[in-house]
């Protein structure tokens, strides 16, 4: 088994049934290091804090859902290895310190909800085909809760716990959200690597340390993901997805190539980052809680948030490496790097 294999191995350390408790803003930024195992499937005040720490740190667990799911676990394992420590069936002192450190203030906050905010327009529906979509103006968020939720990086259904009995469209009231920051700047990226296996995408600085790591979809039957090196080419914050019938999609009727607007809602997601393969890209998504755990048609998918800060903080020629299996040179790379870490 591999230091990156989570299956059984890691799920049984956060199976094991652990009581909640009451959830609130309180709850979620005094909550103490947890002296046994988080449960995996339910919603916590350390799960929760944990996932808001490893958003804030750049090692997304994807949505925020206030759980220790597998995303947030492959996120608290790149962490650890990234900082010299080890995970095991408990969180270890040094680890909860290391992404305290990592940022400052609170992991919950009150916001007061903007005109902007409730504004729209809102689609009434999204629609669940292809076909269907290429009619409409705008891939918009569907209600002032999908807009705020995907805002704060969080689940709906959390957002609502967190807000009991709260309106999400009315301009005005305060809201209980993530702490996390609108815009991230990264050390500068040298090179992307999109892991396979572990389906997740990391980027490098020059000295070789994991400055971000992002839970993804990658690649499908149909259309599997790239093999070998390729670069980024451009990069677009509002991309209009385009389908050929070269795909040949099998839920997609259309023997004619037509596009779908721009939006959140797209099925590129509201970033995209090009690459030098027609067709092939790094993007959003319009199902955050679904990355990582489906299929892709062919581009690496992240969380629409995720995209943005690794779009906005690569360049263009930057090499974005596909892997089957961790390479022996990037992975002597890391292990230096860990090591001169630990030596000082």
């Amino acid at each position: 088994m591999t230091r990156w294999m989570l299956g059984a191995a890691m799920s049984l350390w956060f199976v094991c049934p652990a009581v909640a408790g009451h959830l609130d803003a309180k709850a979620v930024n005094e909550a103490a290091r947890p002296e046994k195992p988080v449960a995996a499937d339910k919603t916590s005040a350390p799960a929760t804090k944990l996932q808001i720490l490893l958003d804030r740190a750049q090692f997304s667990p994807g949505q925020i859902d206030g759980k220790l799911g597998e995303n947030a676990q492959k996120a608290l394992k790149a962490f650890a290895e990234q900082n010299g420590l080890s995970v095991d069936k408990t969180i270890a002192p040094e680890l909860w310190d290391k992404l305290n450190a990592a940022s400052e203030g609170p992991v919950l906050v009150d916001y007061e909800i903007t005109d902007a905010d409730v504004k729209g327009p809102f689609l009434k529906k999204l629609p669940a085909k292809l076909d269907d979509m290429k009619s409409l103006e705008a891939l918009s968020f569907t209600s002032p809760l999908e807009g705020l939720s995907e805002k704060f990086h969080m689940s709906e259904e959390l957002l609502r716990t967190l807000n009991p009995g709260k309106s999400f469209d009315k301009s005005g009231e305060t809201i209980v959200v993530a702490n996390v920051p609108a815009r991230r700047e990264l050390p500068r990226i040298v090179r992307i690597e999109i892991d396979k296996p572990h389906a997740a995408l990391k980027a490098f600085e020059a000295s070789g340390r994991l400055v971000a790591f992002y839970p993804a979809s990658i690649g499908s039957p149909d259309r599997p993901t790239p093999t070998g090196t390729l670069k980024v080419t451009a990069t677009d914050e509002r991309p209009t997805y385009h389908y050929n019938p070269e795909y040949k999609f099998k839920s997609v009727k259309s023997k004619k190539p037509f596009e779908v607007k721009p939006g959140p809602n797209n099925p590129v997601g509201s970033y995209w980052i090009g690459l030098s393969a027609q067709g092939y890209g790094i993007h959003g998504t319009a199902e955050p809680d679904r990355v990582s755990k489906s299929a892709s048609h062919g581009c690496v998918r992240l969380t629409n948030w995720d995209a943005r800060v690794l779009g906005e903080n690569v360049k263009r020629g930057t090499p974005v490496v596909f892997l089957d299996a961790p390479t022996e040179s990037s992975s002597k790379q890391r292990a230096s790097t860990a090591g001169k870490r630990a030596a000082n």
